[in-house]
């Protein structure tokens, strides 16, 4: 029934399988079945099935002495081999590394989820003082310099209107610079400087990321090593993805 909506095939147990293992992916550390019932609105004897069944496959690992969950080997071994397959990825790594030892500061890959940017791919800088990693971590697109990116240079996303003329501005400006930028929009004291990333046919595939702690972003570092520095390491990886040149689309 090739009318009928997606969400009408939805099954309610895999649903909440994987809520489950999403919650589990969003703590920082073990938590009890308690805790997820209490965040999942699940009761604890069905959380306690699902568990079950995730700890066989190795998806799930329960401390023996705490009894607290958290993600198994096996989610690791599967998220792996996703990112060797995203092209983007590959693609997007040796020069990131060189943009990492040209600029000494932690870059990111980053694409966009449903109305979010998530980061998801860091390469570290030996600087002492750092930002804290982002790595799996989603904005809104209209809070953070990738995610702006997405909504100048992505023609799918919503057209912007004129209810938000602060992000309009922002926006055109950075669609005629070519990156966008922002101070403390992924947390207190930091910058990040974003640029888009193209595969053929114009079509947004992601962006590149740049973010370092503020007081080592003043506007003569930015113009003259940083923002160079990261549209060139962009038009690199873009040529690699089949794209040498791109057009912003218009503001309204």
């Amino acid at each position: 029934m090739p009318g009928r909506e997606k969400d009408s095939y939805n099954i309610r147990s895999v649903e909440n399988a994987l809520h489950l293992l999403e919650a589990l992916a969003d703590e920082e550390s073990s938590c009890s079945l308690a805790q997820l019932s209490q965040r999942l609105d699940m009761t604890k004897a069905s959380l306690f099935r699902m568990m079950a069944t995730f700890e066989n496959h190795g998806y799930v690992e329960r401390g023996n002495l705490s009894g607290e969950y958290q993600l198994g080997l096996a989610a690791f071994e599967v998220s792996q081999k996703l990112l060797s397959k995203m092209t983007l990825l590959r693609k997007a790594r040796p020069a990131m590394a060189q943009l990492v030892r040209q600029c000494n500061e932690t870059v990111y890959l980053v694409v966009q989820r449903d109305r979010e940017a998530l980061f998801l791919e860091m390469l570290d800088n030996d600087q002492k003082v750092k930002v804290i990693p982002l790595t799996s971590q989603r904005f809104p697109l209209e809070e953070c310099a990738a995610g702006k990116i997405f909504l100048t240079f992505d023609e799918t996303n919503q057209p912007l209107t004129t209810d938000h003329p602060e992000l309009l501005n922002e926006i055109s400006h950075c669609r005629k610079q070519g990156y966008c930028i922002d101070n403390n929009g992924i947390g207190e004291g930091s910058t990040c400087i974003a640029v888009p990333l193209f595969k053929s046919g114009k079509i947004l595939t992601g962006c590149l990321a740049l973010i370092a702690p503020s007081f080592r972003t003043d506007e003569n570092r930015i113009n003259k090593e940083l923002a160079p520095a990261l549209k060139a390491a962009g038009e690199m990886i873009s040529a690699q993805l089949g794209h040498n040149a791109y057009t912003p689309r218009s503001i309204p």
